[in-house]
């Protein structure tokens, strides 16, 4: 079932409202169908299967039906056929389409988390229509839609689809200036239409526009200072960012960025994140954010050994996706990104959680037969690597090797905390504090912006599948957490931030962690 909720509730229940149909944009100048419309010229009408709009409708009623009948009564040859998210355009509609003169195509809001966008479906409609003249009529706000970046040539907007909502669009659709079934046109309404603005290399010489788009445009938990942003943005050979510049005074309205990083040892593989996308709020639904999507995707793909487009970063992290619940993810699921949590890369959730060490339950840990964890030492490099890299492949852990041999490198593999059944590593994590200068605490930026006394972890892997462990995944895992925090609070840190972790929300939260920010992990191939 698609979804079918009115965009606005005032005065729908009590159906005394006016109701007020907008002409958003009419480029191919077929209002009203009179104009085009000629005896035996069939309109086809599609409407997608949802709920009433009313409660009191009865069930299994097509809440489109007095749009249909309001259509016939002006223009006898209405063809109207209902679609689905499930099969969306079959032969049955092509059919339909190919033997009509218009097609009037009816969206009713946006997808239920799993759905395909009515609004990918209405472009499927347009293709298989060709040249045929094709009216979207919006029961909801078109911005919220995302119909001003599809580029429909004539869209009408709703406020809902009540019956009478319907028959004042039927009334506007031939023209008629009836005061009783429509407001006309709401002037005030029409929209600045999206257009392609050329995106600019960012040359990363002033960061200050950028930090000042940036803690304007996100959450107050992800603002940063000056310093710590351009660290984050300057990384010579795997950065590429870009701007938006307006033409007359070249302010920065808006900005993406994007890295590159090796999959594994190897260095042949590559995984292109589109790390952030920007823009300045007075100058949002214009098309800036679609203009710097599509041309960062083609330059990653153009980079050789790209194989995978994630959205958020590994390392460098700015954000480790895109934020759960924000409008984001509408605007990236318009645009074919699966965010039904069935698969790796389709919306699942990484959590990013923040401790209080003095919640932590202290020395109430038992111990396990044969499992140990203590801090690495260079005698374990080889075996390190080893694991890290046969770990982070089976669970698509992008970018964490380098993050292991890197510490490594800098002589700081005592912050790698390793758990040991007998000789052989079974887990292993990486700590760091907001006063240290490794590579770990420079590419994760949140634990430091929260607070001077907040440690981090990251990078956690336990081999739950290795046959010679004989502890389950959860005791390592706990384990495992207690001896990070006992080294961080040994240095002096008061609480803890853990980074990036895929599931295990009530595990957490019985451990005294807190949620700090929640993300949907969402990747393609190539």
């Amino acid at each position: 079932m698609l979804p079918g909720q009115p965009a606005t509730t005032s005065g729908h229940r009590g159906g005394s409202r006016r109701s007020q149909v907008t002409l958003v944009r009419d480029h191919q100048a077929c209002i009203p169908l009179t104009r085009i419309l000629g005896d035996g010229d069939i309109v086809v009408l599609l409407t997608p299967v949802v709920q009433p709009a009313q409660p009191d409708g009865a069930s299994g009623n097509d809440p489109f039906e007095p749009f249909g009948r309001a259509l016939a009564t002006r223009h006898p040859w209405i063809r109207h056929v209902p679609y689905t998210s499930r099969n969306k355009i079959t032969s049955t509609h092509a059919g339909f389409i190919k033997r009509a003169k218009i097609v009037v195509f009816v969206i009713s809001g946006p997808p239920s988390p799993g759905q395909a966008s009515q609004v990918e479906i209405g472009l499927m409609a347009q293709m298989v229509g060709e040249e045929r003249p094709q009216i979207i009529v919006a029961c909801q706000n078109v911005h919220d839609l995302g119909l001003m970046e599809a580029n429909f040539p004539t869209i009408v907007q709703l406020p809902g689809y009540l019956p009478s909502d319907l028959q004042a669009a039927a009334a506007v659709l031939f023209g008629e200036a009836t005061t009783t079934a429509t407001a006309g046109l709401d002037v005030q309404s029409l929209m600045i239409e999206p257009k392609f603005w050329p995106p600019e290399n960012w040359d990363g010489l002033d960061v200050g526009p950028v930090h000042e788009l940036w803690n304007q445009c996100l959450p107050d938990h992800f603002h940063l200072d000056k310093f710590p942003l351009r660290t984050l943005l300057q990384r010579d050979g795997y950065a590429m960012h870009f701007v938006v510049k307006l033409p007359d005074t070249r302010e920065v309205v808006g900005f993406c960025a994007t890295y590159t990083t090796f999959v594994d040892r190897e260095g042949e593989r590559l995984i292109g994140s589109l790390a952030l996308i920007i823009v300045k709020p007075a100058y949002r639904h214009r098309g800036i954010g679609l203009s710097l999507y599509e041309h960062a995707l083609k330059q990653l793909k153009r980079i050789r050994g790209v194989d995978r487009i994630q959205l958020g970063s590994t390392f460098p992290r700015l954000l480790s996706g895109i934020p759960a619940g924000s409008s984001s993810e509408s605007w990236f699921q318009r645009r074919g990104w699966q965010m039904d949590g069935q698969g790796p890369g389709r919306g699942q959730d990484i959590c990013d959680w923040i401790l209080k060490i003095d919640d932590w339950p202290s020395g109430g840990l038992s111990a396990s037969s044969g499992l140990t964890f203590r801090q690495g030492t260079f005698d374990d490099f080889n075996l390190i690597a080893d694991f890290v890299e046969k770990e982070s492949a089976r669970r698509d852990y992008t970018g964490w090797y380098d993050q292991y041999m890197n510490l490594a490198h800098d002589g700081r593999i005592s912050d790698i905390i390793l758990g040991l059944e007998r000789s052989e590593i079974v887990a292993s994590a990486l700590i760091y504090t907001p006063h240290e200068v490794s590579s770990l605490a420079r590419d994760l930026p949140w634990a430091r912006t929260i607070g001077s006394d907040v440690g981090g972890v990251a990078c956690i892997c336990i081999a739950d599948d290795n046959p010679a462990m004989t502890t389950s995944k959860d005791t390592v895992m706990i384990r495992l957490l207690d001896a990070c925090v006992t080294v961080l609070r040994e240095q002096g840190m008061k609480r803890v931030f853990l980074d990036a972790v895929r599931g295990g929300y009530e595990g957490f939260q019985s451990m005294g962690f807190q949620k700090w920010a929640i993300y949907r992990d969402l990747w393609q191939k190539v």
